[in-house]
């Protein structure tokens, strides 16, 4: 009204507005590709194992995992994982670091039930390669968003 340009005064606050309006966007973006990555890797590693002769049959009811059950289950625990890296985000000063610790010692913890399940030495090594997989794909992958966003 008396000449001034506004433009400045609405720019300032908007583009400050923009940087920390949405921290979660980009990281919850990347868990869930990271998560499809983790649920295509996981399946095609155990179509291939099972091509090569694994039977993923478990000695409690005799049945065999389907290989759609790897991409639910894998999706299922990944998304996990980024709810706890998006709350670490949230909540933690270091989150990457605290991710990392995390996501880590949930991997070992996962690797417990099929050295216990009582099947052949092929599936429970398959079994084990398959977690391990999982968790390289999505660990670093969350981590790196992790660390960007809270430099």
């Amino acid at each position: 009204m008396n000449g001034m340009n506004d433009a400045g005064v609405v720019t300032a606050p908007t583009s400050a507005r923009t940087g920390s309006a949405h921290p979660f966007r980009r990281p919850a973006a990347t868990g869930f590709l990271t998560t499809l990555a983790a649920m295509a890797a996981t399946t095609l590693a155990a179509a291939l194992a099972q091509a090569g002769g694994v039977d993923f049959e478990l000695p409690e009811g005799g049945e065999a995992i389907p290989l759609p059950g790897f991409a639910v289950v894998t999706g299922i625990f990944s998304a996990a994982g980024v709810a706890i890296a998006l709350a670490l985000l949230r909540w933690s000063t270091r989150p990457a670091h605290r991710f990392v610790w995390t996501a880590a010692s949930l991997t070992v913890i996962s690797l417990i039930p099929p050295l216990i399940s009582g099947a052949d030495t092929a599936t429970t090594v398959t079994l084990l390669g398959l977690h391990l997989l999982a968790a390289a794909v999505m660990i670093p992958a969350l981590a790196r968003g992790l660390s960007s966003r809270s430099d």
